[in-house]
Order: C-alpha cells, then sequence, then structure tokens
C-alpha cells in the first residue's frame, strides 16, 4: 500500500527539518527536542531499511512559488496557493503492508508547529 506524508509547515525562517524552525517546537524543553528527533531518526532509518520509503522531498520557499491556473489558458502568477500560516514543506511516498504502519511512520514526522497528512496514493 503506497501513501504519501505531506508535511505542512511554517517555519521562520523557512528551512528544514522545519520543525526545527517553528516557534511551537522551539518552545519545547531540550529534553523533549532530542526525544522528538531520536524518534523520527529511529522510525526513518527503520523504515529505509525496511525498503518502506519510496522517495521524498523538502521544498523551497513557497514566498518563491508560482501558481499556474487556468483562465481561457494556462496563466502562472505569484503563489502560493495555499493561503494561511501553513505551507506545504515537503513529502515521502511511503510503501507499507498496511495503513497502520504508515500512520506509525507518518506520526514521526509529527512535532509541534508542523501538520502531517497521511493520504494513500491512487491505485485506480
Amino acid at each position: 500500500m503506497k501513501f504519501v506524508i505531506l508535511i505542512h509547515s511554517h517555519p521562520q525562517p523557512w528551512a528544514h527539518p522545519t520543525s526545527e524552525h517553528t516557534a511551537e517546537y522551539q518552545a519545547l524543553p531540550p529534553a523533549t527536542q532530542e526525544e522528538l528527533g531520536a524518534r523520527w531518526d529511529r522510525v526513518f532509518s527503520e523504515a529505509q531499511e525496511n525498503g518502506e520509503i519510496v522517495s521524498g522531498c523538502a521544498l523551497g520557499d513557497p514566498a518563491h512559488a508560482r501558481v499556474v491556473r487556468f483562465d481561457g489558458e494556462p496563466r502562472a502568477a505569484d503563489g502560493p496557493y495555499a493561503q494561511g500560516d501553513e505551507h506545504l514543506a515537503g513529502f515521502f511516498v511511503i510503501d507499507v503492508a498496511t495503513q497502520e504502519r504508515a500512520e506509525e511512520i507518518a506520526a514521526a514526522f509529527s512535532c509541534p508547529g508542523d501538520t502531517v497528512e497521511l493520504r494513500p496514493v491512487w491505485e485506480g
């Protein structure tokens, strides 16, 4: 089963890993920050070793995004598409045996200041 993990965030300044650059994460005690980092390292390493990570990519600053809309013909305009504080910061495609495993991996990406969305890949 393939899933996409979408990471939405609002780091200031825009940088990766995004969680290290959000006010919510920075307000955590150092021990909690270390626990979250260790959890991510453990789960991500295990997923890589198991061949569950298909691909992934951190995205650049949304201030430099362009949006293409169809208005009689395709037209590019300043982006980003999303309105609000959070923007798509990156994604990972995973291939796992169960939805529960997908949720376990996605949970490792979850930190204060970020929103993680887990979506199945359409396999029509």
